[in-house]
């Protein structure tokens, strides 16, 4: 192979990687993942890039996989990376999964999980 084949090929590679890191990634979450927690009254999720609300949801499901009722997501006014997702009603004991899909301002999905628990 030529040298200059090989280069286009590195950066061809560099590209295609530069373009997969560029998608949203969930930052930090309130209840964190994993974690053991007092009921929350509320999901508060920060995501490396900034958010189109309209075009992302966030569903939970409770102990033994019945649907957890939440109101609207928001984005946070000073935090365009930043939506809260309010409980309607007080969370009971057990393990609750949290599945997200957000959608960026450059026009990227993405999703992921995680589950956090709610002490007795």
């Amino acid at each position: 192979m030529s040298k200059t084949l090989i280069t286009l090929a590195a950066v061809a590679t560099l590209a295609v990687a530069g373009q997969a890191a560029a998608h949203a990634r969930l930052i930090t979450g309130t209840p964190k993942a994993g974690a053991t927690v007092a009921a929350p009254r509320q999901l508060k999720l920060q995501y490396s890039e900034s958010i189109v609300p309209a075009a992302s949801s966030v569903t939970v499901a409770g102990p033994g996989g019945a649907a957890v009722a939440t109101g609207p997501l928001t984005l946070d006014a000073a935090n365009k990376r930043m939506v809260t997702v309010p409980f309607n009603g007080k969370l009971g004991s057990g393990a609750y999964k949290v599945h997200w899909e957000m959608k960026t301002e450059d026009g990227h999905q993405t999703f992921g999980d995680f589950v956090f628990s709610v002490k007795p």
